[in-house]
C-alpha cells in the first residue's frame, strides 16, 4: 500500500480526490496557505514554475488526505535550510542520483537520513523481513508498523516526509531473482544486510556493473567506500577475505562463513563491550547487540560519504572509524586548550 499524488490537471485524479473529501474516516489536513508564505519568504525569492498548483497527498495507512505545494515549490522550501552546506545547484545535481539500500535495520536510518537531505532523486529498498517489536531499540519506527515489511515502513516514513521522492521497495530481499532490476540503473550502492551471502551477491554484481558500495557497520561505526567504478578487479571488503567471491563462499560450511564478519570488520574495529558479547550470543544473547544511537551515526555517516559523491568529491576506496564512545572518553576542556577556548575568543 503506498501513497498516491493527485494531479489537479488530470481529471481521474481530481474526481478521486473529491471522493476522499467527502470520505468522513478521511482525516484532511490541508496548510498550503502557510507552506505558500513560507515560500514567498525565502531569500533569494523562489520562482515557482508556471506549471505549479498544490496537490492532494493520499497516505492510505494514516486514512489521510494532505495537500502540499506543488514538486518545485516543495522541494525548495523542504530543502532551503541545507543552503549552502548543499547548493541550489548540487541539490539539483542530487535529483539525478539514484541509491539503492539493502537492509532496512541500519538501513533505514540511511534511507531516512538521505530522504531528508535531499541527496538523491530515487531510492529504491530492499529488505524480506517484517518489523518485530525487537527492532524498535534501533529501526526509528513504531508500534503502528508491527508487522510491516522493513522496506515498506522506510517507504512509508519517507512519504511523509516527501511524497514526490521516488521510492521503490523490494519486500522479498535481494536474490538472483531480483538483483538485476535492483541494481539496474543505480549510482550508487548502500548495503545494510546481516547475510553473508546476501554481502557478496550484492557486490558481485555491483563491481560488474561498476557501481560503487557504501556500507556501515554500527558497532563503532565504521564506514566501508569500495570504488568499483573506479576498479573493476577490486577485490570485496577491502582485500580482507582474500580474493574470496561468491562462487568461493558457496563452497565454505556453516562455520566458516560464520568466521568471515570479524574478519571483515576486523579485530581493531570491534568494540570492547562487542568483543565481550560475542562468546554469549546464543547462549545468554539472542543476538549481537546496536544501540539507536549507533545505527542514527550510521544514517549520518553514509549521509556524508553520498553527500561528496554529489558535491562531485567523491571519496576513494577506503574504511573509517567514527567511534563516538572513544571520542567521548576523550573529551578536550578548551580551557587548558589554548586559543579554540571560549574564554580565548571573548
Amino acid at each position: 500500500m503506498t501513497h498516491r499524488v493527485f494531479d489537479p490537471r488530470d481529471d481521474a485524479d481530481t474526481r478521486a480526490a473529491e471522493v476522499l473529501l467527502h470520505d468522513e474516516s478521511t482525516t484532511v489536513i490541508d496548510t498550503t496557505a502557510e507552506q505558500a508564505l513560507s515560500l514567498g519568504a525565502l531569500l533569494p525569492t523562489p520562482v515557482a514554475g508556471p506549471d505549479e498548483p498544490v496537490r492532494w497527498v493520499h497516505y492510505p495507512w494514516r486514512r489521510s488526505l494532505v495537500r502540499v505545494l506543488g514538486p518545485v515549490g516543495f522541494r525548495r522550501l523542504r530543502l532551503d535550510r541545507n543552503r549552502d552546506k548543499l547548493t541550489l545547484d548540487e541539490q539539483a545535481r542530487a535529483l539525478d542520483v539514484r541509491i539503492g539500500v539493502v537492509g532496512l535495520s541500519v538501513g533505514h536510518a540511511v534511507a531516512h537520513t538521505l530522504a531528508l537531505e535531499g541527496l538523491c532523486g530515487e531510492l529504491r529498498l530492499a529488505d524480506f523481513d517484517e518489523l518485530d517489536l525487537s527492532n524498535l531499540n534501533r529501526v526509528p519506527a513504531t508500534v503502528f508498523d508491527l508487522g510491516v515489511n522493513k522496506s515498506v515502513v522506510a517507504a512509508r516514513r519517507i512519504a511523509e516526509v516527501d511524497p514526490y521522492l521516488t521510492v521503490r521497495t523490494f519486500p522479498t530481499g535481494v536474490d538472483e531473482a531480483v538483483i538485476d532490476d535492483f541494481l539496474d540503473g543505480l549510482d550508487l550502492v548502500v548495503e545494510e544486510c546481516d547475510s553473508v551471502a546476501a554481502k557478496f551477491l550484492v557486490r558481485e554484481h555491483a563491481r560488474r556493473r561498476g557501481i560503487p558500495v557504501i556500507m556501515e557497520t554500527s558497532d563503532g561505526g565504521v564506514l566501508d567506500v569500495e570504488r568499483f567504478d573506479l576498479d573493476g578487479a577490486r577485490p570485496f571488503f577491502h582485500g580482507l577475505l582474500g580474493d574470496l567471491d561468491l562462487a568461493g563462499l558457496a563452497s565454505l560450511s556453516a562455520d566458516d562463513r560464520a568466521r568471515l564478519a570479524p574478519r571483515i570488520l576486523g579485530a581493531e574495529s570491534i568494540t570492547p563491550r562487542m568483543a565481550a558479547s560475542l562468546p554469549h550470543i546464543g547462549t545468554s544473547l539472542s543476538t549481537w547487540p546496536q544501540l539507536a544511537g549507533d545505527v542514527a551515526l550510521g544514517g549520518a555517516s553514509v549521509a556524508a560519504a553520498v553527500r561528496a559523491f554529489v558535491r562531485g568529491e567523491a571519496p576513494p576506496s577506503g574504511r573509517l572509524r567514527v567511534g563516538l564512545d572513544a571520542a567521548v572518553a576523550h573529551l578536550e576542556d578548551p580551557l587548558t586548550t589554548g586559543g579554540d577556548s571560549p574564554a580565548a575568543t571573548r
